[in-house]
């Protein structure tokens, strides 16, 4: 079981550019988006600075976020991709049940990448995240590549936010239709 100690600070520049993102969302009435905090059991502390030095996490979270845009249901995890190949070992079985439940009751699930070698966010939908899984767990690729996904999905900072991902639910909503 990995520590939080282990895992260091992986994806926090991604996800502090989303929690900006989600901030002005909120301030603009767009969205309420919220992190969800990843429940620990301190082992260590540094009772001086009051500082936590070691923990186990204590389950295993669903998705790092979750909330309502305009309405719709919406929950998504936040991933750093170093390469152009995305190891779906990335995603948990319990992370990938947890969105396909969540599309079943009308949500919208989908994971926004950031691959830093290409300095590049992309909005993965569910449909194209499950097809990559269903195919490993059928005993094809344990990833996927780069040129796999829809780059029309891909996210460029503008209208004064960080990571507008809005225009990308809405893209996934009309092809839905």
């Amino acid at each position: 079981m990995g520590t939080w100690n282990s895992r260091g600070l992986r994806g926090s520049a991604l996800e502090e550019l989303i929690n900006r993102t989600n901030e002005q969302y909120r301030e603009k009435g767009l969205a309420l988006i919220q992190k969800i905090p990843t429940p620990i059991t301190p082992i260590k502390i540094d009772k001086e600075k009051r500082h936590i030095t070691l923990a186990y996490f204590d389950q295993k979270s669903t998705v790092d976020y979750i909330g309502a845009v305009q309405g719709i249901p919406v929950c998504f995890d936040a991933k750093e991709c170093a390469s152009d190949t995305f190891a779906l070992q990335n995603i948990h079985p319990h992370q990938v049940a947890f969105m396909q439940d969540f599309e079943k009751q009308g949500g919208i699930a989908f994971l926004l990448i950031y691959y830093t070698g290409r300095n590049l966010i992309l909005y993965l939908p569910f449909r194209d995240m499950i097809r990559f899984w269903e195919r490993a767990q059928n005993g094809g690729r344990k990833s996927f590549r780069f040129e796999e996904v829809d780059l029309s999905y891909q996210i460029e900072a503008g209208h004064g936010v960080f990571v507008p991902y809005l225009e990308a639910i809405q893209k996934d909503l009309d092809a839905r239709d």
